[in-house]
């Protein structure tokens, strides 16, 4: 058992939109991401997203209304909404989310990160 330092864990990487396990418990992965602008409009069918903000702002914009974060605030996305992350420019967020949960749901792009090709840092 070692504790974990999340600044130190958002410091080995740079990559944006493109999401970092740093822990799993219960079959939830806890993983970390960077952002800048848009990802992409997605749902995931069958589970829920949870995002913290520790640095910068993030908005999941979604069609029944936005929700904007800042540091030290969280938001779970139900499944099944559609949804499209939107973070300011140096953005650091933590997702908590089923081991199961597709990056960008079954919408597959050139922003999409397939399970099987997610860093454990």
């Amino acid at each position: 058992m070692k504790k974990i330092s999340i600044g130190e864990k958002f410091g080995l990487f740079h990559e944006e939109w493109t999401p970092k396990i740093i822990a799993e418990t219960n079959g939830q992965l806890v993983k970390l991401a960077k952002g800048s602008g848009e990802l992409v409009w997605h749902k995931h069918e069958n589970e829920d997203e949870l995002f913290i903000v520790f640095k910068g702002q993030l908005t999941i914009q979604m069609h029944e209304g936005d929700v904007t974060l800042g540091p030290n605030e969280m938001f779970v996305v139900p499944k099944g909404v559609e949804h499209c992350p939107l973070a300011e420019p140096g953005t650091h967020f933590m997702m908590i989310e089923p081991g199961s949960t597709a990056h960008t749901g079954d919408l597959k792009t050139d922003v999409t990160v397939s399970a099987e090709d997610q860093e454990w840092i």
